[in-house]
């Protein structure tokens, strides 16, 4: 599913003028199609249609709250990486038992929360963790539901940065010191020890590395079940790939993928945990910035937007992609940018030598597959003010999060003592 700009000259999204939108709630802007949004989350729950399977959103692809309501009111659950996702996931609606916890650095007070929330399991990813979590439910006395993320030493084929199922990466647990763990369960008696979870990285744009990873898991959780320990429930992760690059990203179609976990896990009576989270959101959102000018360095065109690194660092972070329509005539002719920010440092920069069709200062860009680890990653560097999000469906929209003031975004800065005073 591809939700670009149809038709950039007439500039309309979900049937949403886009330059009427920019007036009036100003620019940089995140948008987000709510049809979108849906249209994934419906093609999730038939695919899956009749299998014993849960979906738990990655609340860190997209954490606004009424993205989250719009999620938790389709019955799906969430994976959380921390206490502030964890309130945010509560106040949105999710069931604390459709919740999952994982991150390989829970501290003692996350856990102690997520514990009091009553959080359906977490996915531990070290001994270390095992014998905190261990020693505070005993603490209040409960039974805490635990799946071992395993990490299978499979290159997801993706940025560096993503991949998390090599040995090199910091995540999961590898095989031997794994089978070591479920030998000695009995250790922890406030655990219940019966699930695996596997996690190999983000932006997967080829099946082959999905298929060898869970062709690993599978063979460990038949090791597991011939020793005699039962498993209620296999956790595959999320990663499936999106489109950010129309014409050259080809992404699996979800199909594809669910039917290659499915093989994997053939026969496997437990439960089988997806945890989305680029998939669901990247290609419902969009980055709506104005032109402040084009400079004409000695050797390049600089487009200049009022949009930063701060607004959305992919590009900076990774190298990323993101797709970019100038919302404009369509007959103007092409004229090809470095298409930049005010930040002042050069990695401030989300496209190079990229061929938009003219603009002007004060026309309209859009960057597209924004949804996904855009405003979640956000920051006010060079004390410039989050941005706001709107919602867009049926031709109208909703303000999802205002645009921080400057009180704000200093509110909770203190005034230091003066001077001389211990």
């Amino acid at each position: 599913m591809n939700t670009r700009i149809a038709d950039p000259g007439s500039a309309r999204l979900a049937g949403v003028d886009l330059h009427a939108l920019a007036a009036r709630e100003g620019t940089p802007l995140y948008a987000y199609d709510a049809h979108a949004l849906d249209a994934r989350i419906d093609a999730l729950r038939d695919g899956l249609h009749g299998r014993r399977a849960r979906v738990c959103y990655a609340v860190k692809a997209n954490s606004n709250r009424a993205l989250l309501a719009r999620i938790a009111a389709a019955g799906l659950g969430a994976d959380i990486v921390s206490e502030g996702e964890l309130r945010r996931a509560l106040a949105a609606g999710f069931r604390a038992s459709d919740i999952v916890f994982s991150g390989v650095g829970k501290t003692r007070m996350e856990i102690a929360a997520a514990l009091e929330a009553g959080v359906g399991r977490f996915n531990a990813e070290s001994r270390e963790e095992l014998g905190l979590l261990d020693a505070l439910a005993a603490e209040r006395g409960q039974v805490a539901c635990v799946a071992l993320r395993i990490n299978p030493d499979v290159d997801a084929l993706t940025h560096a940065k993503i991949s998390t199922g090599k040995a090199e990466n910091k995540f999961g647990i590898a095989l031997d010191p794994a089978r070591a763990i479920f030998r000695e369960a009995t250790r922890w008696p406030a655990l219940r020890i019966d699930g695996l979870h596997a996690h190999i990285g983000s932006q997967l744009l080829s099946l082959d590395p999905i298929r060898e990873a869970m062709a690993r898991v599978a063979v460990f959780a038949g090791e597991l079940r011939a020793s005699g320990t039962a498993l209620r429930s296999i956790d595959v992760g999320g990663g499936l790939g999106v489109c950010y690059r129309e014409g050259q990203d080809h992404p699996p179609a979800l199909s594809d993928y669910l039917a290659t976990v499915f093989a994997a896990f053939d026969g496997f009576e437990g439960e089988l945990v997806f945890e989305p989270g680029r998939w669901l959101v990247a290609e419902a959102g969009y980055l709506l910035a104005r032109v402040v000018r084009v400079k004409q360095g000695s050797s390049r065109c600089f487009l200049v937007l009022d949009a930063a690194m701060n607004d959305l660092i992919r590009p900076s972070l990774y190298e990323a992609w993101h797709d970019i329509v100038s919302l404009v005539p369509q007959d103007r002719p092409m004229r090809v940018y470095d298409v930049v920010g005010p930040v002042c440092e050069t990695g401030d920069t989300f496209a190079r030598d990229r061929a938009l069709a003219e603009v002007e200062e004060g026309d309209l860009v859009v960057l597209c597959g924004a949804g996904a680890y855009g405003m979640s990653m956000a920051s006010t560097y060079n004390s410039r003010p989050l941005p706001a999000e709107v919602l867009l469906e049926s031709g109208g929209y909703q303000l999802i999060r205002r645009r921080q003031t400057w009180e704000e975004m200093t509110a909770g800065e203190c005034a230091p003592l003066e001077r001389g005073t211990a």
